[in-house]
């Protein structure tokens, strides 16, 4: 009768250890999962910083504590396959000696060996559905990290962190995007011909993938107009004709587009209803005031140029309105703020000027800046 209990015992143990390390097999499983999960997620937080993103240290934290609970919930499991297994041989063991006090005691152990293993198969089972969710939620990450991509992506079609390097100018840019998920600020700077200079910036008003179709629509349509037409003006009017949308009377934009002339020593621009562009000339800050109303208001709004002499050293500032709207309390930085930065640092390098002039609307705004911002610095050399 001793032989059988402790025969029964071992077997029981036997089973229960084998749950037990198939159990730990599918944690030491997950466990690799998730340390593969955090190299991936380590390597795009450290593109992101490199593309001066956040860093996402709270999603790293959780990401540690996920990782030391797998780790543990296996190494737990295994202990407790490791533990049945030396049970099973000691039970083995015993079957050769003679002393009932070992048969009662491993007729004890025998009983929460039974239980694991109907609770073995239980733990299993939602091991498996937890697996299940952590791939459907490692799934869902990586799509959402598809959409962060995509406007990311867009908007640097809209606002390209480089410029190519024209013969004669000297270029600087600086765009932050805002809170919404795809921008609507925009702009471009490109030949129109030999010794003709463009540069463009806009605003559409408004936020979603719409708005971002929109300026998209408008910018590579202004390169086509611009290179059409030799009066900016010209180039305006038609873009509000192609671009004009009755039914969707909630958009519109703001635009302003300097054309410099290094052979006729001439700066020609047009604007659109857009902030005041502001250009150093002769040791003065002069305002490049709208020359139309905004676009797509009506279908045959009109549009007109001005002509400004253009010397070597001139230097213009392009802005959206999210530089300007920047608030501390009910106050505005302003189109002036952007002047008398120009003012005070006319020789900076354009990028340099672009960088203070983002910097003083920071300082200047009690709150972090919510829409897009496109600064663009172009001087003559």
């Amino acid at each position: 009768m001793q032989e059988i209990i402790l025969g029964i015992t071992a077997a029981l143990c036997f089973v229960a250890s084998f749950s037990w390390g198939r159990i730990a097999r599918y944690r030491w499983r997950f466990y690799q999962q998730v340390r593969a999960a955090m190299a991936n997620r380590r390597a795009e937080e450290t593109s992101d910083a490199a593309l001066g993103g956040d860093g996402g240290d709270g999603d790293d934290e959780e990401a540690h504590a996920a990782e030391a609970l797998a780790r543990s919930s296996f190494l737990r499991d295994l202990h407790a396959a490791s533990l049945y297994l030396l049970l099973a041989v000691i039970a083995l063991f015993l079957v050769t000696t003679d002393t009932e006090f070992w048969t009662v005691l491993m007729l004890v152990v025998g009983v929460p060996a039974a239980l694991t293993m109907m609770w073995g198969r239980k733990s299993g089972s939602e091991f498996r559905m937890a697996r299940e969710r952590f791939d459907i939620e490692r799934r869902a990450q990586e799509a959402l990290a598809q959409e962060e991509l995509a406007p990311r992506a867009w908007a640097g079609r809209l606002a390209p962190e480089g410029l190519a390097g024209f013969e004669g100018f000297a270029v600087g840019q600086v765009y932050l995007a805002g809170s919404g998920l795809m921008a609507g600020d925009f702009f471009d700077v490109f030949e129109v011909a030999p010794g003709r200079l463009a540069a463009v910036i806009g605003d559409v008003a408004g936020k979603g993938i719409e708005s971002s179709i929109t300026a998209f629509q408008a910018k590579y349509l202004m390169r086509v107009f611009l290179r059409q037409f030799r009066d900016p003006a010209q180039a305006v009017e038609e873009l509000n004709r192609q671009i004009f949308n009755a039914e969707r009377t909630e958009e519109f934009i703001s635009l302003v587009v300097l054309i410099f002339d290094t052979a006729a020593g001439t700066l020609r621009y047009a604007s659109a209803g857009h902030p005041t562009a502001w250009l150093w000339h002769q040791r003065e800050v002069l305002p490049l005031n709208a020359t139309g109303p905004l676009l797509m208001l009506e279908a045959a709004s009109g549009y007109f140029s001005r002509e400004i002499p253009l010397m070597r050293g001139d230097m213009a500032v392009l802005y959206t309105d999210g530089l300007i709207e920047a608030r501390r309390g009910g106050d505005q930085f302003g189109e002036e703020a952007v002047a008398m930065l120009l003012r005070r640092e006319p020789l900076l390098d354009p990028g340099e000027l672009c960088r203070h002039l983002l910097e003083a609307a920071r300082d200047f705004s009690d709150s972090p800046l919510g829409d897009d911002v496109a600064i663009l610095a172009v001087r003559r050399t």
